[in-house]
């Protein structure tokens, strides 16, 4: 049979309420890709789950899916978001494929532009505020609770319905669980909905090794970071709103959640490009992480099977010096606000394109 998305595939397994309708853009059935001579250097077997093969090139896809469903199943009219990039692009192209209003916030200068093309292209309203990740997502919690917009972050539990899929087909294509699984953590639900899905589909319980940015590390030093800094943007946060939950499931796996180095990211997220993955730098933390672990011997990778999640990278991932300085010394106008500013968008884009040619020419 036709493969025909999550909701249709996994069902069974989905805590969804009988109002869902079911909205999909055929997310999921996402690669579990070999990653041999890196393996080697392991000496484990070592896999990559690449979801960047989703829809909007996220896995934040497999959450959207079931939130939107069930939003539109309510007769919701509109879905509201704050976003560091991932979420804004998947909340937007969801909303779009059902015929909803998308409002999504996103804190000053703090979002890798590429990934707001997206969000803008599906129609969605994109509101800058200034302040943080976290102070977004507190202000899209208010506005909830006083409107009948529906909340598709990933505090809504209908989102870790549907990221937990992701377990499950690591499951189905190894017949069983890996010994460890490495992945980012920023705001939380994706390592939550990992260990949910794990637990749910009974084949086994990994290890789990959740790797945060040293600059937005709340959950490794213990308290909120009011200005989290780090290159990885997707996992610029220094609160998250499942950081108990986080914290619960790497305890539960007899893992364990630890922060990393730009450096270390960056480094990383070299080393899979040399295999042929190309990721984003929050993406390279999981390897990041494990490769930290296994160097200091507190994690023994000979003979063991090991998966590490990724997202793909954005565009200007690539450019490893300040281009925005660059464009913001180019422009006279501020950054779009409300969708309205696409014009402002695309030269920002065009300009980085004319920057990042002069510096590979000058380098050559």
């Amino acid at each position: 049979m036709t493969y025909q998305g999550l909701i249709h595939h996994y069902g069974q397994f989905l805590s969804l309420p009988a109002h869902t309708k079911n909205i999909s853009l055929l997310e999921g059935n996402t690669p579990l890709i070999p990653m041999p001579r890196l393996g080697k250097d392991f000496g484990c077997e070592l896999f990559v789950k690449f979801e960047g093969l989703n829809p909007t090139g996220s896995f934040k896809d497999r959450g959207m899916t079931t939130a939107i469903s069930e939003a539109i199943g309510r007769n919701a009219r509109t879905v509201i978001c704050a976003s560091t990039g991932n979420t804004a692009a998947s909340a937007a192209a969801y909303a779009a494929r059902a015929g909803l209003r998308a409002i999504v916030l996103i804190p000053s200068g703090k979002v890798a532009a590429g990934k707001l093309a997206g969000a803008i292209a599906y129609g969605a309203e994109v509101i800058q505020i200034q302040g943080s990740f976290d102070e977004a997502l507190t202000l899209v919690v208010e506005i909830t609770q006083k409107t009948p917009i529906a909340l598709v972050n990933s505090i809504n539990p209908f989102r870790i319905e549907g990221q937990k899929t992701s377990a499950f087909e690591i499951c189905d294509v190894l017949d069983g669980t890996p010994d460890w699984l490495c992945l980012p953590v920023g705001n939380a639900g994706n390592i939550t909905s990992y260990w949910a899905g794990f637990k749910q589909y009974q084949k086994g319980l990994p290890h789990i090794l959740g790797v945060q940015a040293a600059g937005a590390a709340p959950l490794v030093l213990g308290h909120p970071v009011e200005k989290p800094e780090t290159v990885a943007t997707a996992i610029r946060i220094g609160k998250p709103a499942r950081g108990e939950q986080a914290l619960e499931a790497a305890q539960e796996s007899n893992g364990r959640i630890i922060a990393v180095t730009d450096e270390e990211i960056l480094s990383a997220q070299r080393i899979l490009a040399s295999e042929g993955v190309w990721v984003e730098p929050a993406s390279a933390a999981g390897l990041a992480g494990l490769i930290a672990e296994a160097s200091s011997g507190l994690i023994q990778t000979k003979g063991r099977k090991i998966v590490v999640v990724c997202n793909p990278c954005e565009l200007y991932c690539i450019v490893g010096c300040d281009w925005r300085n660059w464009i913001a010394a180019c422009k006279k106008d501020s950054y779009y606000a409300c969708g309205k500013g696409n014009s402002d968008f695309l030269l920002e884009v065009v300009l980085f394109l004319v920057f990042y040619v002069s510096q590979n020419k000058e380098s050559e």
